[in-house]
């Protein structure tokens, strides 16, 4: 018997892999970066506000994001810890691009909900638990921007269960807010953390340590006129608050809450330590075939996310994949289920944002990049023996359309190579009216600002300035059964389309003119989404 399963199993356990969700200006992508300060990933974290900053984040790597200050494209970064090795999977905040969140979500071993101590749950993080609880992913919750002004922990904590459904643990406890923020105690280590320094953030920070309980003399002494106040608001959480308990937050039933400042640094270290200790390890996932186990079957993964000229000097394509399972090696062989093509994946990098570097070995939780020549679809599996395929990712039905128009009849070329590509990446779903061949070809999306990532991308890329012009549709519906177009023909509320496999698909202007159809014709079945 070989090393080899024992070799796994080593390094399955000291793998995390984790997505950050938050609402927009929560402070996801200044945390990212100070996760990676305090890995070593990083000698000095990028300001996220690019206009002011000397560097922009590592996260943020499209022009695009650059200039407006906002993630519009995950990415996926890794750092090692402790023994750990960690893989961030950092996602959108804007709503406009919750597709992409969703998809990665799925690749996730666990979340780290980042909220706003002043806003408290607002509507996209709201959006995004579901998610994560639909998928049953552990969620630990950072409560961000202490050094500002903000709400008391104790409504926060009751605003999480109310809004969410889940008892909360603060496993820290602040000491101060805004100004007075000095530290937090350390509930499960019994310590307490002060912090001082930073340099505004981008260096690492002085932290001074006081072992103890909350009420003994010396982190008494050391809190000073707070010692009381927090030593009851303490006493109260021990008698009053739910009790932590590790299998209820690897179930999802319970989160874990931190307090701190990314901006700052404070907090951040003692959360990174306590997160890696008790999140989980990479698990089975679910196969046509049954759960796959990362330890007991060869090598397995599945695409994720699709992405296109992430180096614009070689125009190339990365599929990004999850290793679920066994141990990738570099010149494999294996099986391309949707397909059944047996590929050689020779051309496989190791990802931290668009910077690339070739990978030999990786294992499950990994994300690694795959050089695309246009074979991969988002969903795919890969797999030695072919004999499975891991549960779909789920896609959304588009709610904005707008039709194509291009000034030069030269660029329709590449117009079409960038509107492909880009609708493989999942950027924007591509339609078409039935029989247009290549014509004015029609988008769909879920938010509106996709569009303006689209056509700042095609622009940059492919050199192509696109005019878009808004059509009044609102909802997308794939057809289940057989139907008579002569239905559609002379109405102004719908259109008829076909999708990108050539499937018919049916605008509407509302979901009102959905319920007057199928009252008209109740025979018909459509589906949100053609998955």
């Amino acid at each position: 018997m070989t090393d080899e399963p024992r070799d796994i199993r080593r390094e399955v356990e000291r793998r995390r892999t984790f997505a950050i969700i938050s609402h927009p200006d929560a402070g996801k992508t200044t945390l990212t970066e100070k996760l990676l300060l305090f890995g070593g990933a990083l000698r000095e974290a990028g300001a996220v506000r690019a206009r002011r900053a000397a560097r922009h984040a590592t996260s943020d790597w499209l022009e695009l994001e650059k200039q407006r200050g906002i993630s519009v494209s995950s990415s996926v970064m890794h750092f090692e810890h402790n023994g750990f090795r960690v893989n961030i999977l950092d996602t959108p905040g804007h709503q406009d691009f919750s597709e992409d969140t969703y998809r990665t979500l799925a690749a996730a071993d666990s979340a780290v909900m980042l909220i706003d101590a002043a806003k408290g749950v607002e509507a996209q993080t709201r959006k995004l638990f579901e998610v994560c609880r639909l998928r049953k992913l552990p969620i630990f919750t950072f409560v961000n921007k202490l050094d500002r002004e903000g709400r008391d922990p104790l409504d926060l904590m009751a605003e999480i269960e109310d809004l969410l459904g889940i008892d909360t643990v603060p496993v820290s406890w602040p000491v101060g807010q805004g100004k007075d923020f000095r530290g937090v105690y350390d509930r499960l280590r019994e310590r307490l953390l002060l912090f001082a320094g930073g340099d505004h953030g981008t260096k690492l920070l002085e932290q001074e340590e006081i072992v103890g309980a909350a009420d003994s003399p010396e982190v008494l002494a050391a809190l000073g006129s707070r010692g009381d106040s927090i030593a009851e608001s303490l006493e109260l959480l021990d008698t009053a608050g739910a009790e932590f308990d590790r299998e209820f937050v690897l179930a999802g039933e319970q989160t874990p809450m931190f307090f701190g400042s990314a901006l700052t640094n404070f907090g951040v270290l003692p959360f990174l330590e306590c997160f890696l200790d008790l999140a989980p390890e990479p698990g089975a996932l679910p196969s046509d075939a049954g759960p796959i186990e990362p330890t007991e079957h060869g090598f397995s993964g599945f695409v994720f996310k699709i992405q296109a000229n992430m180096d614009p000097d070689h125009r190339d394509r990365i599929a990004f994949m999850r290793v679920c399972s066994g141990r990738f090696e570099r010149d494999q062989q294996a099986v391309h289920v949707r397909t059944g093509k047996k590929l050689r994946l020779s051309n496989s990098t190791l990802l931290m944002a668009k910077e690339r570097e070739t990978v030999d070995t990786a294992y499950p939780g990994d994300v690694i990049g795959l050089f695309d020549p246009g074979i991969f679809r988002i969903g795919d599996t890969l797999s030695l023996d072919g004999s499975f395929s891991f549960a779909g990712i789920p896609s959304f039905s588009p709610e904005h359309f707008v039709r194509v128009e291009v000034a030069e009849v030269m660029k329709r070329k590449a117009l079409e190579k960038g509107l492909d590509q880009l609708a493989q990446e999942g950027a924007v779903q591509l339609f078409r009216e039935p029989g247009s061949g290549s014509a004015a070809p029609i988008l769909g999306a879920v938010g509106p600002l996709q569009f303006d990532v689209l056509k700042h991308r095609l622009l940059s890329e492919y050199k192509v300035d696109l005019r878009l012009s808004a059509l009044p549709y609102t909802a997308a519906r794939w057809f289940k059964s057989e139907f008579d177009p002569e239905i559609f023909r002379y109405s102004d509320a719908t259109r008829l389309i076909e999708d990108r496999e050539g499937r018919p698909v049916l605008l509407l202007r509302s979901n009102w003119y959905l319920d007057r159809i199928l009252e008209k014709n109740p025979e018909l079945e459509f589906s949100e989404t053609g998955g």
